[in-house]
């Protein structure tokens, strides 16, 4: 069946160029040569486009485009298919009308390459159909799909680009949808286009912020001391939470080739926990473009690049990132989402790229003052040792040959027996600081850097975006005590735990206390975290993930994790704890 007519255009409103009574004027024309249907369904039309106006999420007003559209035409079912990057198919489709249980039975959703939905998506122009099951470019529905037969699509502009369509179904009034119901859905459309506009630009400022705030965590790490593995933690860490991924991973070259999975950060179920230190071959296509200072985008793995196929783990979007500075690649950034996830926008790809610069930079910014402060530090013993000899050792020599001479003129046997002891002693002790001025010229090896510093660093880091710093407390020599094992699972329990005071808890104040004095449950001695916030506490049937992975690793090293209530007032909010074994 054909295109039904549609009538022509009403007048149009004031152009924006025309002001003051002769607005004032052409607007009242305009609104008195509106059809009387159409008249009397104004108001209408304005509340809706107010509706529509309302809020800035993005998504939410997609659902609300969604609601007023249907309840502004009488339509059973409404729906918004949202064009993707390509301009071939449907990245998002959001609907109306159609519960979840029915959405669950119909399964796939469509992709907007084929039927009306693909014709209005190659031609996007309005449509409106009696009955589009007789259209020859429909290709029916999915079993489990409500029956539809009346339609009304509409194009929805955001500038001069056509962000995606409007869908309308089975009006509830016989007769289908009329002309004044197209029309006051492309006006609707026109002012969804505006807001559309208005929350895309707010979430692409919102999500500069967060990638800024990242790397200026990342940055503030670094400089603070972090030592390479730690570093790259970081960067792999702040790279998975912003970039919203499973995983996060960064690559550095393998002295055999080819690149090695030097940091691994994930918080997600069934993730590789045995990816760190695997190689990605030369010979795999994406290691000589990241090499070579060239991104790799994966939207589709089944079609793209199968970075991660060593893993035995099945990934969705991936972004792959040269980590390059000022001509230099120190390595590659990998964060591939969950199967099935929303492929990277050009936003996002754009704000990763500028981070993966940033963290670049910072890497090498990092090296740079680890550099200087070893050349500091040896140009200081280098000091101490001169000062010892010249000075310390010259005065001690001395000292023994005076008392050399005072022994030889000694008369009593019992002094002469002391100053003898005293003379050997001194020998010794001259010994002893020339064996102190030989470590001290000796290059010393780089060793990681104690719990302390490694909590301090992620407090400090997770000061940026909470806008507060966490109080913190240690009990005991944790530096001493606790082995690197326990010190990386315990920095793992705390990172997961100021994230989730931060996304979730809305938190005011947080107390972190790090205890290598307590004993566990079996006797053995042990070393607790406790985080506590005030916040909201965690809701009934909230996600748990994050805290069945404090769980598991606790469990793996023979420890054990729970939470309680918090230090907020009544005991709101969430106290966090994780203990193992030293």
């Amino acid at each position: 069946m054909s295109d039904a007519a549609v009538p022509d255009e009403p007048p149009p409103f004031p152009d924006r160029d025309v002001t003051g009574s002769h607005a004032a004027a052409q607007a009242a024309r305009s609104l008195q040569a509106l059809p009387e249907e159409l008249a009397a369904r104004l108001p209408q039309l304005l509340e809706a486009m107010v509706s529509v106006g309302s809020g800035l999420r993005l998504h939410s007003i997609l659902d609300r485009i969604a609601e007023t559209a249907a309840s502004l035409t009488g339509a059973e079912f409404a729906a918004i298919g949202v064009i993707n990057d390509e301009g071939d198919g449907l990245s998002d489709f959001v609907t109306y009308g159609i519960s979840l249980e029915q959405r669950d039975r119909i399964g796939t959703l469509p992709d907007g390459r084929s039927g009306l939905l693909g014709a209005l998506i190659k031609d996007p122009v309005p449509l409106r159909l009696d009955d589009l099951t007789a259209d020859p470019r429909s290709v029916g529905v999915p079993p489990h799909h409500p029956p539809m037969r009346t339609f009304l699509g509409v194009p929805i502009r955001v500038g001069d680009e056509v962000f995606g369509n409007l869908y309308l179904t089975e009006k509830r009034e016989p007769g289908g949808f009329t002309a004044y119901d197209l029309h006051m859905v492309k006006v609707l459309a026109t002012e969804a286009g505006i807001q559309i506009g208005n929350a895309r630009l707010y979430e692409i400022t919102r999500q500069s912020e967060r990638w800024i705030d990242g790397s200026v965590a990342v940055t503030t790490a670094l400089l603070a001391g972090a030592d390479a593995d730690e570093a790259l933690s970081v960067v792999a860490e702040q790279a998975r939470r912003l970039a919203d991924s499973a995983v996060g991973l960064v690559l550095l070259p393998a002295a055999e080739g080819g690149l090695e999975i030097a940091a691994v950060a994930t918080d997600a179920v069934g993730a590789p926990s045995g990816a760190l230190g695997m190689v990605i071959p030369p010979e795999s296509p994406v290691v000589d473009d990241l090499l070579g200072g060239e991104p790799v985008f994966v939207d589709e793995p089944a079609t793209g690049v199968r970075l991660l196929s060593e893993l035995d783990w099945e990934f969705g979007p991936c972004m792959m990132l040269p980590l390059r500075s000022d001509g230099r690649v120190l390595g590659a950034l990998a964060t591939p989402r969950l199967p099935g996830a929303q492929p990277f926008t050009e936003a996002e790809k754009n704000l990763a790229a500028q981070f993966a610069a940033q963290a670049a930079l910072a890497l090498m910014m990092a090296e740079a003052q680890r550099d200087r402060e070893r050349l500091a530090v040896f140009e200081d013993r280098d000091r101490i040792a001169r000062d010892l000899h010249d000075l310390v050792v010259q005065r001690l020599f001395a000292t023994g040959m005076m008392l050399e001479s005072a022994q030889r003129r000694a008369v009593v046997p019992e002094v002469r027996d002391g100053v003898s002891t005293a003379v050997d002693e001194l020998d010794v002790t001259i010994q002893e600081i020339r064996t102190a001025i030989f470590a001290l010229q000796q290059g010393p090896t780089e060793v990681p850097a104690g719990l302390r510093t490694r909590v301090l660093r992620e407090i400090n880091m997770a000061a940026v975006p909470l806008d507060f710093t966490p109080a913190h407390r240690f009990i005991g020599p944790v530096d001493s005590l606790v082995g690197e094992l326990t010190s990386k699972n315990l920095i793992a329990a705390l990172r997961e735990a100021l994230s989730n005071a931060f996304r979730h808890a809305q938190a005011s104040r947080i107390e972190v206390v790090v205890d290598a004095g307590v004993e566990l449950a079996d006797g053995r001695r042990g070393v607790r975290l406790t985080v506590a916030d005030d916040g909201v506490g965690i809701p009934e049937g909230g996600r748990r993930s994050g805290l069945k992975n404090l769980r598991r690793r606790a469990d793996e090293l023979g420890g054990d994790s729970w939470y309680g209530p918090g230090i907020g007032t009544g005991g709101g909010g969430t106290t966090l704890v994780w203990q193992a074994p030293l």
